[in-house]
């Protein structure tokens, strides 16, 4: 497999979109495609239906961001498709849970598995925030997965590596902040209309500073859950752990000696529902203690080198940390590594494995240019008195 196609837009939302479309017109088409395919195998459902329901979220996409939706206007402009269409691609996860509210034998099935890490300065051995993970999803993705470069007129520039037509996953931006994820899923999963959880990304990818990242997801009724693992290039770095619901409903979990660690399932002690995360996802917590067990013998000083062999572990295969498809499943259930990220925030470089860790050679991408747009909020600490 080659390297993901770079995608670089600029301008107001809608242009941004127009270009990103026309510039990955085949990889959204492929997309749309694919999730036809695998809504028929989950859910007996046409395409036609699943629009129908992601046209459900548009109000409250409307109400966190109406930018959003110009943007995705854009997407399909550019690339000769339908607003439905890519509007179904960005609540994708959504309208799963959906589909699986209304079809008990859909229960079990196994969502996507990632494993992400942050590191602040005091663990790591250049004195620099880390952050990165393994990004786990359907065999498909190896087909649509796009580095997204933005520069847009309204909040910071950012980087980000995502599926074509969607709107955020794993990145940094021009303000320092940092981004990996995981899926959740709790019992009050059920696809009810509200902020999508890619959405929820790039609002957190359009963040100046921690709490503003922290703030959007608070911002209105949440409709999944997930995990957002949050750094700064100023050495702070978050876990928050969201289940459907308004601010409430958010957990949060801060680094133990300097290091965050997260699979698929919840961790923080304030969680209060039932994890079905485990259920679905039982590797998640081998994964977890394979990657803390590789942190712990290192004993400080993490470097970028270190997670490029942590994230090929194959420990539990093939649903290691380096997940490779399972035989024994049907193909439209199977999943792998589809690419792996780490980033240093200070240095604003990123290294993305264009595939599995194990196999897919990292290719370090200087953002240090690219990314130099100044920030509103000052980066740089006030003096303390003498």
């Amino acid at each position: 497999m080659g390297s993901f196609p770079h995608v670089r837009v600029e301008g107001p939302a809608r242009e941004r979109g127009r270009q990103y479309g026309e510039q990955a017109a085949g990889r959204v088409r492929r997309s749309i495609e694919a999730y036809g395919e695998v809504f028929r195998h989950y859910a007996g459902w046409g395409w036609e239906t699943v629009k129908a329901e992601a046209a459900r979220y548009r109000e409250p996409i409307e109400r966190f961001g109406a930018r959003y939706l110009e943007e995705i206007a854009g997407i399909a402009e550019g690339a000769g498709v339908g607003f439905e269409d890519v509007l179904a691609l960005n609540v994708r996860t959504e309208v799963m849970f959906a589909a699986k509210a209304r079809a008990a034998e859909l229960e079990g099935r196994r969502v996507g598995e990632c494993s992400a890490f942050a590191v602040l300065p005091e663990a790591s051995a250049g004195g620099h925030t880390l952050i990165g993970q393994n990004w786990d999803w359907l065999l498909h993705s190896f087909e649509t997965v796009v580095v997204l470069e933005t520069r847009q007129d309204e909040g910071p520039d950012f980087v980000t590596v995502v599926e074509a037509g969607l709107l955020a996953k794993t990145g940094m931006n021009s303000s320092g902040i940092g981004l990996a994820t995981n899926a959740l899923v709790t019992e009050i999963d059920r696809g009810e209309p509200g902020v999508p959880y890619h959405l929820v990304l790039r609002g957190i990818l359009d963040s100046e500073n921690i709490s503003d990242a922290l703030t959007v997801a608070q911002r209105g009724f949440r409709s999944s859950s997930a995990n957002y693992l949050v750094a700064s290039a100023d050495g702070l770095a978050v876990d928050v752990e969201a289940v459907p619901g308004d601010f409430s409903a958010l957990h949060i979990v801060f680094p133990t000696g300097g290091v965050l660690l997260h699979t698929n399932h919840f961790l923080a002690p304030t969680f209060d529902r039932k994890d079905v995360s485990l259920w679905v996802m039982p590797d998640s917590p081998f994964r977890l203690e394979r990657l803390r067990s590789a942190v712990e013998g290192v004993g400080g000083g993490l470097t970028i080198d270190h997670f490029r062999s942590f994230l090929a572990n194959h420990a539990n295969h093939p649903s290691g940390i380096c997940c490779h498809p399972d035989a024994r499943m049907d193909p439209h259930d199977q999943g792998a590594t589809v690419a792996s990220v780490l980033m240093d925030l200070d240095r604003k470089t990123m290294w993305v494995a264009d595939g599995h860790p194990c196999s897919s050679p990292y290719r370090e991408l200087d953002y240090a240019t690219f990314l130099s747009k100044p920030s509103p909020v000052s980066t740089e600490r006030p003096a303390i008195p003498a």
